[in-house]
């Protein structure tokens, strides 16, 4: 199993002592080949457990008191920080919400996938560079050497999101988490972006996809999980018969919402 997360919790401590349970005793399993698929709406905990699967939660505030997440057999909870940027980027890349808070405004797009290459492999600037080149190629950006050189507000958020999907994946790594990767992409380009991601994940890797939008869990997922208020409510492993006959009465409402939105 490459993903194990175990009666995992995830809290939260203000500077008044006072604590938020954002997620309460998660359960969840993620094997090569498969794309899990985490919904639920705003605040339910999804993305704070995605988070957690890397430590990418600011510690302080959150804390996880209870559980563990094995990934490949190691406690990502117990890592050194030295361990965990050891598979940050190599092993677990990460397409956050959003791109333009998560690209460095300061530099160059080339350079930071350059960078990005140069931080966990051996090779030349000149070798990095044309491995970026070809990934924004990868991610059908057009003119990838005329993009390299402008900075992230000289692109749209279609384009931005492509560079961060590029920067996750051009390293290969075993696991892909997509934190609400089109949120802010109009449809067209949502459209876009979700069969970009689905051509590119690889057999041998897995992918954590955190929406709360179903339409896109439908095209994704092979498996799925439902939250609210920090829990999981309902799991299925056949994504088709869950839109066909969700169990919990939470998953029915998100459902027929989801249907009602697509009639207006």
């Amino acid at each position: 199993m490459l993903l194990s997360i175990e009666n995992l919790d995830v809290s939260f401590r203000n500077e008044e002592g006072e604590v938020t349970r954002a997620a309460i005793d998660v359960s969840l399993t993620l094997d090569r080949g498969e794309v899990l698929g985490i919904v639920g709406e705003s605040g339910s905990g999804k993305s704070s457990v995605s988070m957690s699967v890397a430590r990418l939660l600011p510690s302080p505030p959150a804390f996880w008191p209870k559980g563990r997440i094995l990934f490949d057999g190691v406690d990502t909870l117990t890592m050194s920080l030295a361990e965990l940027r050891a598979i940050r980027g190599r092993r677990i890349g990460v397409v956050f919400q959003d791109p333009m808070g998560s690209l460095s405004p300061l530099h160059r797009i080339g350079d930071q996938l350059v960078e990005t290459v140069l931080l966990h492999e051996r090779m030349t600037r000149s070798a990095a560079r044309a491995m970026a080149l070809e990934w924004l190629g990868k991610v059908g950006i057009p003119d990838p050497a005329a993009r390299a050189i402008a900075y992230p507000h000289e692109l749209s958020g279609g384009m931005q999101q492509r560079v961060m999907i590029a920067m996750a994946l051009m390293l290969e790594p075993d696991l892909l988490i997509a934190d609400e990767p089109t949120t802010a992409l109009d449809v067209t380009i949502q459209a876009q972006v979700l069969r970009l991601m689905k051509a590119l994940h690889r057999a041998n890797s897995a992918v954590l996809l955190i929406t709360h939008d179903l339409g896109v869990v439908s095209q994704m997922a092979t498996r799925l999980a439902v939250m609210k208020d920090g829990r999981v409510i309902e799991t299925a492993d056949d994504p088709a018969a869950f839109f066909a006959n969700p169990q919990h009465p939470y998953s029915r409402a998100l459902i027929g919402e989801a249907r009602r939105m697509e009639l207006e």
